[in-house]
């Protein structure tokens, strides 16, 4: 513990949170401002350009929002773009996150980054550096936040990013841990998708298609209790006015009533698995399928 008149903690080695404590990245020193997160909690560390594309935003917002009713954590360096999108909708969605930063916690944060820094802590997440007192960020400490960031995570998100920058060192570390590394496609002539792109299409990196669908691809289990469990049938929907794809009515129907793992899935169908997961994504969020374990696939309430 460090004098009473400072507002962080020093941790002790055996209580790094998260994964990090397990990490060959983990820092000689680690200090904390806030609360640090429950053991049982799996951290998804989500990056990216500090100049992101126009629609940037609400695609954080929906990549984080899948995240509800989860175990995760939203780890994050509180740059602004990408970083900042991601702590602010987790915040919004009252998920918890962590920013790593690159200087000292009593070292100033500028700008707006500052506010934002503020309402982490008030709403029960933290910030953390490896660096003590007001020590100041220089050109080094960012790649080694960096690693701080990937070996919170068990999974890395590169949501936007060029072709070089510090979202994609994030990613080097999560590969040399070979933990999950997940990656937004964008379009072939936009700069802010060449850094997924790549990963993509060396194989490296798992698609995230759809916003909504980062939950399943980061094999994020939700959690559900017999009260908010969703039930509902074809003919509850098509009253709600809620339209479903062909794919999702014609899977539902082939395995409404049964409980199947996604092998079995994959054995009785003939569509790809990144359909399947799009498709399990879509019958989720109408409530015809869950998953309490993303293991086994309920359809319909079945128990």
């Amino acid at each position: 513990m460090q004098a009473k008149d400072r507002k962080y903690i020093e941790i002790d080695l055996e209580n790094y949170p998260l994964s990090l404590g397990e990490s060959k990245f983990k820092p000689a020193h680690l200090y904390c401002r806030g609360e640090l997160p429950q053991s049982n909690r799996i951290g998804i560390a989500m990056v990216g350009t500090r100049r992101p594309s126009s629609s940037a935003k609400e695609l954080c917002r929906r990549m984080v929002k899948s995240l509800v009713g989860t175990q995760a954590v939203v780890v994050s360096g509180l740059a602004q773009g990408i970083d900042s999108y991601c702590h602010e909708a987790a915040l919004e969605f009252g998920i918890p996150t962590i920013a790593v930063i690159a200087q000292g916690l009593e070292a100033p944060i500028p700008g707006e980054r500052a506010q934002l820094a503020e309402r982490i802590v008030k709403a029960g997440g933290c910030i953390l550096s490896e660096y003590q007192g007001d020590f100041a960020a220089h050109k080094g400490t960012f790649p080694a936040r960096n690693r701080i960031i990937s070996g919170l995570s068990r999974t890395t998100v590169l949501v936007q990013s060029k072709l070089k920058g510090g979202a994609l060192i994030t990613a080097e570390y999560c590969l040399q841990e070979n933990k999950l590394l997940l990656a937004v496609p964008g379009d072939f002539d936009s700069e802010v998708a060449a850094g997924p792109n790549h990963y993509l299409d060396q194989g490296k990196a798992m698609p995230v298609f759809l916003p909504e669908s980062l939950r399943v691809t980061a094999g994020l289990p939700q959690i559900h209790t017999e009260k908010d469990r969703p039930v509902a049938s074809l003919e509850q929907i098509a009253a709600s006015g809620c339209s479903l794809s062909s794919e999702a009515m014609a899977l539902f129907s082939q395995f409404n009533g049964f409980r199947k793992t996604f092998q079995e899935l994959q054995d009785g169908c003939k569509l790809k698995p990144l359909n399947i997961l799009a498709i399990l994504t879509e019958l989720e969020l109408a409530g015809l399928v869950h998953t309490p374990d993303n293991f086994q696939f309920y359809f319909n309430g079945t128990t």
